[in-house]
């Protein structure tokens, strides 16, 4: 049975190497000599010994540590997000940490000052937006390179690079199908959490408007401060279905999670087709393709992000300006990516 050691100390001591030099070993194997460094490698071939993952690399110019902090990690869109992150940076041997910002303004901000603390190379953000700290960020892009993905900060930024989703496009992609497909879509919005709603609103607004038509928002009670976007869809829609109005309408919400709502509410009122020769006078379209989209029944005319795409280029960009890549604006870069229509069941 091998030799248990738990501390860099034993570790000097059972393999004749000084406890310095080792340090040096474990930040870089090149730094010592050939020989020293053969010693070190057999010697740890006789002994049971894990190195502590934080104490060999908080001394180093690089850690190898990506922060990611994501508002919701239950959120299948984030969840997503988080694996197109996590598949570059594995493979640039990059390990990443992730905060859950629940939310939460504070949450988020003690996140940032964790990743601080953990001298984290970069931090890849998708920040909750309104309730976003100006100062928490202001002073995270000076101390770290920063990429903000998915949605923007409300507050002014420059210096921050930006990785998303072409928001007019995917909105107008829906539009113009809807349009040319039945009755003009109402809009369906989310409460404004961050930036992606009244950015997808005014897309809305904008195409009806160039196609002809009165851009109409469903009307909705005080916008609540939440996430839970499913019951909050299902509670607004339960209240107009059963007062009569819109059972007959063509309805695009702002993300999938808003039409999952939609779709309970307009089940539970009789509204769906039982049969799939049948087709319903509501129609209901989201954004996302989330991956439980194309199973629901019906299943969701929506808009495909791509996940891949954003979640590569936010790492890519971020890793060039930890290496300095000097030919990258100062001012930041904003890189979007289209969408794909996925036209299902339910429009």
């Amino acid at each position: 049975m091998k030799q248990k050691i738990k501390t860099m100390e034993e570790l000097a001591a059972a393999i004749g190497i000084s406890r310095p030099t080792l340090s040096r070993f474990f930040r870089d194997a090149d730094s010592v000599r050939a020989s020293t460094r053969k010693k070190i490698e057999d010697g740890l071939e006789t002994v049971d010994y894990v190195p502590n993952f934080f104490a060999t690399r908080l001394n180093r110019k690089s850690t190898g540590l990506i922060g990611v902090i994501i508002p919701d990690t239950e959120d299948l869109f984030f969840a997503r997000l988080l694996n197109a992150i996590e598949r570059p940076a594995l493979e640039a041997d990059y390990t990443v940490l992730r905060q859950n910002s629940h939310g939460s303004a504070d949450l988020e901000a003690r996140a940032v000052e964790t990743f601080l603390s953990m001298n984290v190379d970069g931090v890849i953000v998708a920040p909750l937006g309104r309730e976003s700290s100006a100062d928490v960020f202001a002073r995270l892009s000076t101390r770290l390179p920063i990429v903000l993905v998915d949605s923007r900060l409300p507050h002014a930024l420059p210096s921050v690079d930006f990785v998303g989703t072409n928001n007019r496009q995917s909105i107008d992609t829906l539009v113009n199908y809807l349009c040319r497909t039945g009755a003009p879509p109402h809009f369906f919005g989310m409460p404004p959490l961050n930036t992606n709603s009244p950015e997808r609103e005014a897309a809305y607004v904008a195409s009806m408007e160039r196609l002809g038509f009165k851009p109409v928002l469903v009307e909705v009670p005080a916008e609540p401060d939440s996430w839970e976007f499913e019951a909050y869809a299902y509670d607004v829609m339960d209240e107009h279905f059963g007062s009569g109005r819109y059972v007959d309408a063509t309805i695009l919400c702002a993300n999938d999670r808003l039409a999952t709502g939609v779709l309970r509410a307009a089940g539970k009122h009789g509204l769906l087709p039982r049969r799939s020769d049948v087709k319903a006078k509501l129609r209901v379209a989201g954004h996302d393709d989330n991956p439980m989209s194309r199973f629901m029944t019906p299943s969701l005319t929506t808009v495909a992000q791509n996940f891949e795409a954003i979640g590569r280029s936010s790492f890519r960009l971020l890793l060039r300006r930890i290496e300095g890549d000097t030919s990258l604006e100062s001012s930041g870069t904003e890189e979007v990516f289209d969408t794909i229509l996925r036209i299902r069941e339910s429009a």
